[in-house]
């Protein structure tokens, strides 16, 4: 034995024979040292400094459970440290910098203090590796940097000391599990029988077993770099590894050769309030706190400052801020909140004015509504016995009631008088002055014999692509394949019958050699709701309403085999049991693509899922296929309005469907409906003073038009077409013969056939 290790093991000896430490690690007390007593015992530090030996492995020794005396060395002070000299057969490979166990993710530093330490107040000496800048233990969290292939650790700044030096075995950098865990602050125990530390973060339990690369967190497995094992009573484990597992972040500098982690054991706390609209004194606020510790310690007290009150008083901004203190005396930084408290609710005034005091019957009575709130909220307004004229001479009572959003609401009353005198007849004036969207009454008999619109046919080359069938999914699969180039146009209407939350997707397939761009063009998505009526409306109002603003306008790129769901608004939102979706689109793409339209369970991922998914059958009651030149323009050059006719559409004779392929079953399919068509409606030649209203055939109808560039409801409200006398104004010429241009769909849900009536209106007075 030479003379150095017969030095350190005498230093050794007094050392453990003076006291017992009761952890593997503890800041070194400077209050009565000298500089000699310092400078010696530095250099009695660096003399203990032993790098693991490269000889084999001794027989594996149980390390005493958490809690035990250790009678290790004691901390050595803050001074200059020296590299420690590797044993021979120990690699000095520098950590790669940020190098994180499989799977795992370096957690985000936001500078927290251990829990498990009361933190030394003295400043670290000035040769220490940690800056005066690195340490923030008042704070709460701080700083751990270990020195690589040595036993040296400093906490914010305090020097510490490792059962057993960091080391290199078969490029992989080990600690113990001991001095990381109880340095860092969570608890962990030892199971003698399984050979097992238990490490314990919270709710979060970590196993890591001698001699095995595998651990685990709450039952799922890890693999690490290299194994753990056992060395002179050390539970030795690879640095990455248990970084990974209690989420600390790290850096590596290898220049001063050392790693630095960052530790988070502050608690935090918020809070919300609710309701989200606080009212002076009116509203009861309610304080909704959360709070939490990393380390999973009991949170013991609460702290309230600033303006907290249960209801104020006075409207105007106040601000309260919230803090919790947890177990190990350490608090949260403050969370402030600024409350806004809003002056108490003021009613609406309901007014309106009209052009005259006195009219007689039948002469257009003009209403403004002047109503106004308070808050400059939205208001519902609610007229009672308004009407376009009356037809009764005498005083009359006109109403009006207007509602905020928190139900407050006012009523104006008005009075005017109607003569004996007779303007125009109910007739005239329904024709004369009903808005565009409202509905009015005509015979419905009468319409099918009016002689019907001469026109010239033509199209633009749109192919459709209508999938519809089977309109009620009752299985996962594909409800229609397609490959198209150039201009394309897409209706898709379904209702999902299964018992789970379904989405329905248009994936994009690029099939060619080279990039395709796909441009959408216009769009219209509506649902998921249970109406179908209602999602045809929607997605047919929005479809037109991206013609006239050019909104939806879109570009996709699809490189070669790329597969991408298009038109995303789509699948958003799951489809519950028995929800209807409904999409109209106008797209062009330069190369050929294929086309999925595909509904699957709401958690799958559609693209993996396609090569897998049945073609679904049709249901045999409604359509699907493709079908070219979807596009009709209708082009009347003759005088239209002297008299009263007919345009009809839908009808598969006057106007014919059009004929296409299920390009499934490779079967002539004729759609029924022409739904996805699209109809351009020219009329060179409108009289002055023509009345055009829309008149459904077969059924309820709901869907709008676009009439010389403005979109129209067909109706504003309810619907049409319960009755065939019912009709909608759809436009109304004036003084002038002009030209007139109707662009109509058939919103899906609805029924066909449908009529345009043109009827010479009776003369202004």
């Amino acid at each position: 034995m030479n003379l150095k290790k017969v030095i350190l093991v005498a230093v050794l000896a007094v050392s453990q024979s003076i006291a017992a430490v009761p952890a593997w690690a503890a800041p070194v007390s400077t209050e009565s040292a000298t500089p000699q007593s310092v400078n010696a015992a530095a250099n009695t530090a660096d003399t203990q400094l032993q790098p693991e030996s490269t000889d084999p492995l001794p027989p594996l020794v149980t390390e005493p459970p958490a809690g035990t005396v250790m009678p290790t060395p004691t901390p050595v002070p803050a001074v200059v440290v020296p590299t420690a000299t590797p044993a021979p057969g120990v690699t000095e490979t520098p950590i790669p910098a940020a190098t994180v166990a499989p799977g795992a993710t370096i957690a985000p530093v936001d500078g927290t203090v251990p829990t498990d330490a009361v933190m030394p107040t003295a400043t670290p000496l000035t040769d220490s590796p940690v800056t005066p800048s690195m340490t923030n233990s008042a704070a709460g969290g701080g700083q751990l940097i270990l020195m690589m292939n040595s036993n040296k650790m400093f906490r914010n700044g305090t020097p510490y000391t490792a059962n057993q030096p960091m080391a290199v075995k078969n490029g992989v950098s080990y600690v113990s599990i001991r001095a990381m865990v109880e340095m860092v602050g969570v608890a962990f125990t030892y199971d003698a029988k399984t050979k097992e530390v238990i490490v314990t973060k919270g709710t979060s339990i970590m196993r890591f077993k001698t001699d095995s690369k595998i651990y685990t967190v709450d039952g799922t497995k890890v693999t690490m770099k290299g194994p753990a094992y056992q060395f002179k009573g050390t539970f030795m484990i690879p640095l990455t590894s248990i970084t990974s597992a209690l989420k600390i972040p790290y850096t590596v500098d290898n220049v001063q050769k050392r790693v630095i982690l960052t530790l988070n054991t502050k608690p935090t706390a918020s809070f919300t309030v609710q309701p989200k609209e606080i009212y002076a004194g009116e509203t009861t606020v309610n304080y909704v706190t959360t709070s939490s510790s990393p380390n999973g310690s009991p949170i013991v007290e609460e702290l309230w400052s600033g303006n907290k009150m249960d209801v104020y008083d006075q409207p105007g901004f106040y601000t309260v801020t919230y803090s919790v203190r947890d177990a190990n005396n350490l608090w949260s930084d403050p969370y402030p909140v600024t409350i806004q408290v809003l002056q108490p609710n003021q009613p609406p005034v309901a007014q309106f004015t009209t052009d005259k005091e006195e009219y007689k019957m039948g002469e257009p009575v003009i209403l403004t509504d002047t109503s106004y709130d308070p808050e400059n909220e939205e208001l519902t307004a609610t007229w009672n016995n308004r009407s376009l004229a009356y037809f009764t001479p005498g005083p009359l009572s006109i109403q009006l009631t207007v509602t905020d959003k928190r139900g407050l609401s006012s009523t104006f009353e008005k009075m005017i008088t109607i003569t004996n005198e007779q303007l125009y007849t109910q007739d005239e004036v329904t024709k004369l002055f009903t808005i565009p969207g409202d509905i009015i009454s005509m015979d419905g008999g009468m319409i099918p014999a009016l002689p019907n619109l001469p026109y010239t046919l033509s199209s633009e080359g749109y192919t459709l692509i209508r999938s519809n069938s089977p309109e009620t999914v009752q299985t996962e699969g594909v409800l229609y394949r397609e490959n198209s180039v150039g201009n394309t146009r897409f209706l898709v209407h379904h209702m999902n019958n299964m018992a789970t939350r379904q989405k329905l997707y248009v994936i994009a397939t690029n099939n060619n050699l080279y990039p395709t761009t796909i441009n959408i063009q216009y769009l219209g998505i509506a649902g998921p709701v249970t109406s179908p009526e209602y999602t045809g409306k929607v997605s047919m109002e929005k479809y037109f309403n991206s013609m006239v603003t050019g909104l939806a306008e879109s570009q996709i790129t699809l490189q070669p085999g790329q597969s991408l769901p298009i038109m995303t608004d789509l699948n958003k939102v799951a489809m519950k049991p028995k929800d209807v979706m409904s999409l109209s689109a106008d797209l062009f793409s330069d190369l050929p693509v294929q086309y999925n339209v595909v509904m699957v369970e709401q958690s799958k991922d559609p693209v993996a899922e396609l090569p897998y998914l049945p073609i679904l059958d049709i249901d045999g009651v409604h359509t699907r296929g493709t079908f070219p030149d979807s596009t009709r323009i209708m082009n009347v050059t003759d005088l239209v309005g002297t008299t009263q006719s007919k345009l009809l559409l839908g009808d598969n004779i006057m106007d014919k469907n059009l004929d296409g392929i299920d390009p499934m079953k490779g079967t002539y399919v004729s759609n029924a409906g022409n739904f996805g068509v699209l109809y351009k409606i020219v009329l060179d030649r409108v009289a002055a003073n023509t009345l055009i209203t829309f008149n459904p055939r077969g059924g309820p109808y709901l869907g709008p038009l676009i009439v010389n560039g403005t979109m129209v409801n067909l109706p504003n409200k309810g619907v049409i077409g319960k009755t065939s006398d019912t009709n909608a104004v759809v436009y109304r010429t004036g003084e002038y013969e002009g030209r007139v241009e109707i662009v109509f769909s058939v919103a899906s849900g609805s029924n066909l056939p449908v009529n345009f009536v043109f009827t010479p209106l009776p003369a202004k007075k």
